[in-house]
């Protein structure tokens, strides 16, 4: 019997449209062994917590550019929440001022990467703090 891999969705919320980052992470964390499931730009929260559900993840990375991170990142937490599914570990990236990081992990998001950190840290963060 094989050991199950860590599953993790890859997801764009709201209207950005710059999925190059969300695309080389993805890429990294397969190349890196884990299973990743991306499901493409303009998703809405629910969209997210739904395809998580239903993908059986064990972590949801979020991309955004937007600068609607405070907004975005906390109303996929909720809609987890809401679909009894608290036990996803959510992390994200993107363009998100340090001063907001803290609010973002008061919020539930346990890990935020901003531009310039490299795939390592990601794939070694993400070993650390996602159980299968």
């Amino acid at each position: 019997m094989t050991e199950r891999k860590i599953r993790i969705l890859v997801a764009k919320p709201g209207l950005d449209g710059h999925d190059r980052g969300a695309k080389v992470v993805a890429r990294a964390l397969r190349d890196a062994g884990f299973e990743v499931i991306y499901t493409g730009l303009h998703q809405t929260p629910d969209m997210i917590a739904s395809a998580a559900v239903q993908e059986d993840v064990d972590a949801v990375g979020l991309s955004i550019m937007s600068g609607a991170h405070n907004t975005l990142f906390p109303a996929v937490i909720q809609a987890l929440r809401a679909r009894g599914a608290d036990d996803i570990v959510v992390f994200g990236g993107g363009i998100i001022p340090d001063d907001d990081i803290v609010r973002l992990k008061e919020a539930g998001v346990k890990g935020v990467f901003t531009p310039g950190t490299p795939l390592k840290s990601i794939i070694d963060w993400v070993h650390e703090h996602v159980a299968e």
